[in-house]
């Protein structure tokens, strides 16, 4: 028994990383909640390992008494001389336990509570191997599936990645060697305490830092990233080093360097563009490969109208709008893209008018004025179906923008009278004086 309990501990020791004091301390609080099943929970026990023999020696403590009224603790003077002869009333009596009498129940208490205070102890030398790490790229392999999310092996901690964390399109199996970074580390619970990510904007800063050494020397400097994981990404990078381009340095010769991030991320496309402090520049830059002619900058609402060539829209919107949100996610600033056209439109006040119509939207009111009703007059006038059949709505839609342009009318012409009316009685009252 004393030979298996020391190889116990010394496997727990080696296996687990934990110290043998924290495993001998473990195993002696579980002998005595052990000898507090058997004996009553008032029952006063200690337990000591004993390092010479290898073997846990349990203690229970009682008083001598007279009458013994509490047979947890104490123990009858008769009783007590048979242990020790020259005992007295008062006196505290020890006996050693043997712990094979305390039953399967006990027993298995013991194990319970062992099994609690080392992986306690586990968790808390991961917690302090692990908090600093946080922010850096780990690379393990994949345990088993929970409910979507991947536990991750790292040596002797789990990690787990969880689905929210994950690129939509990667698929892993048991066994795949997977690599991602630490965004947090947490000291409890019954979860692994290892949080990655493999979405988080610094993972692909993290896979640039490992592939470019002008990133990890600090010449070049990853100003911002956006990123739809699995899909494309942009990254605006700057040198302190007018010798040295960012852009260059990142992409690698014939693209080496970009490529082994993008075979990382499993194809995700990355645009590097150089950053510029001046939002107008950068826009520029971060809509490539659009061209844009004009940039209007509204510094106190943070919001950029970008004006491009009507062949150059669609590009600069990108499929499903994703390269205006990109660049708009990496600037931090909301940006408007419209082409010329759209922009030519916008500067008439007559199509501002009918913008400002009840049930209009800009889509209904450019297709309109494209195809020659080019102010609230204009569509006012038009038959239902000639509107209907020029924006493409139902008749009943078109038959309520028309109502809409002639209640504008209306209200219009009323105002206009009203104040015809009021400048004659101001200039009769200046005749009369």
């Amino acid at each position: 028994m004393a030979g298996e309990i020391k190889k116990l501990i010394d496997l727990f020791s080696k296996e687990k990383g934990i110290p043998r004091e924290v495993i001998i301390q473990a195993l002696e609080e579980g002998m005595k909640a052990a000898a507090r099943k058997k004996f009553g929970s008032r029952a006063i026990v200690d337990a000591q390992y004993n390092e010479e023999t290898g073997d846990i020696e349990v203690y229970r403590f009682r008083k001598v008494v007279e009458k013994v009224e509490d047979p947890e603790t104490e123990i009858s003077l008769e009783e007590a001389r048979e242990l020790d002869p020259e005992v007295q009333v008062g006196d505290e009596v020890g006996t050693i336990v043997d712990i094979r009498d305390m039953g399967r129940i006990a027993a298995q208490l013991a194990k319970q509570i062992l099994t609690q205070k080392v992986r306690g102890a586990e968790r808390e030398l991961i917690y302090e191997e692990y908090k600093d790490r946080v922010g850096q790229i780990v690379s393990g392999f994949v345990h088993r599936f929970d409910r979507g999310n991947i536990i991750v092996q790292l040596g002797r901690a789990e990690a787990i990645l969880p689905v929210t964390e994950q690129i939509p399109t990667e698929r892993y199996k048991r066994g795949d060697r997977i690599r991602a970074l630490i965004i947090e580390v947490n000291k409890s619970g019954r979860d692994p305490q290892i949080v990655l990510s493999r979405t988080h904007p610094d993972f692909l800063k993290k896979l640039f830092e490992l592939e470019v050494p002008e990133i990890r020397e600090g010449i070049v400097k990853i100003i911002s990233v956006a990123r739809e994981p699995g899909s494309r990404a942009k990254m605006a990078v700057v040198s302190s080093d007018p010798d040295v381009d960012p852009v260059g340095a990142c992409v690698g010769l014939k693209g080496s360097r970009v490529q082994a991030v993008v075979q990382e991320l499993k194809g995700e496309k990355i645009d590097i563009i150089p950053w510029n402090p001046d939002p107008a520049r950068l826009v520029y830059n971060a809509l490539a490969p659009a061209e844009c002619t004009r940039v209007i900058v509204d510094e106190d609402n943070k919001t950029l109208e970008v004006i491009v060539p009507d062949d150059q829209l669609s590009l600069a919107i990108g499929k499903q709008g994703q390269n205006v949100r990109l660049a708009s996610k990496l600037m931090g600033w909301r940006i408007d893209v419209m082409s010329e056209t759209q922009y030519m439109r916008r500067q008439d006040p007559a199509f501002q008018e009918m913008l400002s119509l009840e049930g209009m939207t800009e889509e209904i009111a450019a297709k309109l004025y494209d195809k020659g009703i080019k102010s609230v007059k204009e569509l006012a006038e038009a038959d239902v179906e000639q509107v209907a059949d020029l924006a493409r709505i139902k008749n009943s839609e078109a038959e309520a923008l028309i109502e809409a342009a002639q209640k504008f009318l209306a209200e219009k012409g009323e105002t206009a009278e009203a104040q015809e009316d009021t400048a004659v009685e101001s200039q009769v009252e200046s005749e009369a004086q």
